[in-house]
């Protein structure tokens, strides 16, 4: 029997992103100053909630205010500024202003609580917070009484919106304009700008530190992808908190002179729709549960959605019955990208004319200026085209590492290359498919099994609208499979036996859900994506496993 193989250079899982266009080279303030001068009279925000219209140079003039009242309330470049609150414009003023005084940004999940509040302050030394009072039923303003005492660095916390909003903008009068050019001609394109935190489901998250490089580049190249010009305008449904609205959404505008629609605080199907209706959108954003929700509404026939051109679906892969309705809706420029935080987010993305089966079946490929590969977990080595490992990517777009934690950062960055924890397969053109997390893969019987394969079958069957496959514990064969479906409303109900009978003859008998659970929704976190771990240990402890 002779021995394997090596795999070929041209057969290896690994690609290389095009060189065009060129990387930006400047910070955001310089970018957003020189969009600025070249289209001042067009719309560069609109938030249709709180019915404010801005032009480029009216947002310019706003953002500069605050960023003079920064600089003379004391916070000196470096510093860290937190934001606590929900999509609205004032949340995209102060992601600029922030850039242009040299002050580092970090982003708090709305979600959060006082005990998650309080290790952010803490952990990232905040000096400055900047929130809202209360939004829907959360209490920022007590949450914040609640963590402040353990936070001695945090001086000062301002409320949008009130007097201490006000209260700050009014300084501005007290720093001259020559004193931001001052402070934009030291700052560095290197410069860390934006710290996010990733939502870990074990222990604390980790504050992912960004660079201008990291977040510019990453928003301008995704536009690009896009075929953003300054004629676009792109509804942003996502979180601003995360890199899915204030780089994919926001700096992808601002650096083709593109409007930011926001729809509303939070997500809502039919105020989004509304928004793209009436500030006739050409981009639609969202999470495939997003998107699955607005076609779902009982009057969507209604909305006009004609101005839709493109738009961006990440979070999880786009189910294929979800492709078809935005096609049969006029959208067929819609692209898929994949990332992570730490990678500022996007590393691949599908091409506005690529093929219905690379749209629904990948998530594209290379992005620009990116290097990409599929690794053995364990080894390390590249593995063949076609094979399943650790989906790895290295470039401008990897973090400068996680807030004052290096061991943590050494884990996941390994010469260069950025580890996401993601199973990934490359195909022969470079077209990358996620199969899933490393630890959501399903081990039955010595099967390795990948939920999402099993999702999109069941997205086949006429009643269901949604389905997510879990792993739990199985004594006979160390893990049995999990379906949590969402039926479509008047849908009479379906048994573990019925979707069994379903799915025989069409799935090998190892892949069927042994177990099924009718559900409304799914535990999500606030960026869009099922919780799998949750829904593991609720599942185990309904059907009596975790023991």
């Amino acid at each position: 029997m002779s021995a394997p193989t090596a795999p070929s250079e041209s057969s290896l899982a690994h690609a290389i992103g095009e060189s065009d266009p060129s990387l930006l080279t400047t910070t955001i303030s310089a970018n957003l100053d020189a969009t600025i001068a070249r289209f001042p009279e067009r719309e560069a925000i609109v938030d249709v909630a709180q019915g404010v219209r801005l032009t480029y140079a009216e947002f310019g003039a706003v953002v500069d205010r605050l960023a003079r009242a920064l600089v003379a309330a004391g916070y000196q470049v470096g510093e860290r500024v937190g934001i606590w609150a929900p999509n609205r414009y004032e949340w995209v003023i102060v992601q600029y202003a922030t850039a242009k005084a040299g002050l580092i940004l970090v982003n708090i999940n709305p979600a959060y609580r006082s005990h998650e509040l309080q290790f952010v302050l803490k952990q990232a030394g905040i000096s400055l917070l900047i929130a809202v009072e209360r939004f829907k039923t959360s209490d920022y303003a007590g949450m914040i009484d609640q963590a402040r005492g353990a936070c001695p660095e945090l001086r000062d916390v301002v409320f949008i919106g009130t007097e201490s909003w006000d209260a700050l903008l009014a300084r501005a009068e007290e720093v001259p304009a020559d004193r931001l050019t001052e402070i934009a001609d030291g700052l560095s394109a290197s410069d860390a700008i934006n710290i996010q935190y990733t939502s870990g489901t074990t222990g604390f998250p980790k504050g992912a530190t960004l660079s201008h490089t990291n977040i510019l580049n990453n928003g301008y190249l995704v536009g690009e992808i896009c075929r953003y010009t300054e004629e676009d305008r792109i509804c942003i449904p996502v979180p601003f908190y995360h890199c899915f609205g204030m780089v994919m959404g926001n700096l992808a505008a601002t650096t083709h002179g593109a409007c930011m629609v926001i729809p509303a605080a939070a997500f809502e199907p039919a105020a989004t729709l509304a928004a793209v209706q009436a500030e006739r959108c050409t981009s639609l954003y969202g999470v495939p549960t997003m998107f699955i929700a607005e076609w779902a509404l009982p009057d969507f026939a209604t909305y006009d959605l004609s101005s839709v051109r493109t738009g961006i679906m990440a979070g999880s892969p786009c189910p294929a019955e979800m492709m078809k309705k935005l096609i049969a809706a006029g959208i067929e420029e819609m692209t898929i990208c994949y990332g992570m935080t730490e990678t500022s987010p996007v590393s691949t993305q599908t091409r506005t004319d690529d093929s219905f089966d690379l749209k629904v079946g990948t998530v594209g490929r290379v992005a620009p200026h990116l290097e990409i590969r599929v690794a053995d977990p364990i080894t390390g080595a590249t593995l063949a085209r076609g094979e399943a490992g650790e989906f790895c990517t290295k470039g401008y777009s990897v973090m400068i590492g996680y807030w004052e934690e290096p061991e943590k950062t050494a884990e996941a960055v390994v010469d260069g290359w950025m580890r996401t924890g993601d199973l990934a397969v490359m195909d022969p053109d470079g077209s990358v498919r996620i199969t899933g997390r490393i630890k959501d893969m399903v081990i039955r019987g010595g099967e390795n099994i990948y939920p999402r394969e099993i999702e999109e079958f069941l997205y086949t069957h006429p009643d269901i609208v949604d389905a997510q496959v879990i792993g739990v514990p199985d004594a006979k064969y160390g893990e049995e499979l999990c379906a949590w479906v969402r039926l479509r409303s008047g849908a009479p109900e379906l048994t573990a036996s019925a979707l069994r009978e379903f799915c025989t003859g069409k799935l090998a008998h190892y892949k069927i859900p042994r177990y099924v659970k009718l559900v409304d929704d799914f535990p999500m976190t606030v960026t869009g994506k099922v919780r799998k771990v949750e829904m593991r240990s609720q599942s185990a402890r309904e059907l009596g496993l975790d023991g």
